[in-house]
């Protein structure tokens, strides 16, 4: 094993301590180190999006980034998105407007629209949005137009378009 450094993060809302090597990525840091494994590795090129998370409030393909890059940073992953025990309004809408399919893609989806919704303004995402939005994570099974459903009915439940 090569030289490790220290590092310190939160990971949602829990801190996290441990020596890493300088090279691992965040993704394998989020899945292994933390063992937090619904952040999925699809590509390792970043053209896929399935391991998508929040590092303070901004989405980010956890597969271009050096977990020591998020040293100090707030960390979100798919299991952090409620807090509640509940389900987030953006999984209740992937499970209600069907989604997903193999469910692969589903994390970074959900984590990618969380930053959109966040981000968006006053009034309807409309399809066009959804879909430019959410154009750095493919899916393979669903053909995206129930994905858009599914993230125009989260906006709608979580208070960001009126109804």
């Amino acid at each position: 094993m090569g030289t490790t450094v220290p590092l310190q993060m939160t990971v949602n809302g829990q801190a996290v301590d441990a020596e890493v090597e300088p090279r691992l990525l965040l993704v394998h840091f989020i899945r292994d180190t933390v063992g937090l494994t619904g952040t999925h590795i699809g590509c390792d090129t970043s053209n896929c999006g399935a391991c998508t998370c929040h590092v303070d409030g901004e989405s980010v393909k956890s597969c271009t980034l050096l977990a020591v890059q998020a040293a100090g940073s707030e960390v979100t992953t798919i299991e952090g998105m409620s807090g509640t025990g509940e389900l987030h309004p953006l999984q209740e809408g992937f499970w209600a407007e069907h989604g997903l399919q193999c469910g692969y893609c589903t994390p970074g989806m959900i984590m990618a629209a969380a930053d959109l919704i966040q981000r968006h303004g006053p009034g309807p995402l409309t399809d066009e949005e959804v879909r430019k939005g959410l154009e750095g994570n493919l899916c393979r099974c669903t053909g995206y137009q129930n994905i858009v459903k599914a993230v125009q009915a989260a906006a709608e439940a979580m208070g960001k378009v009126p109804a």
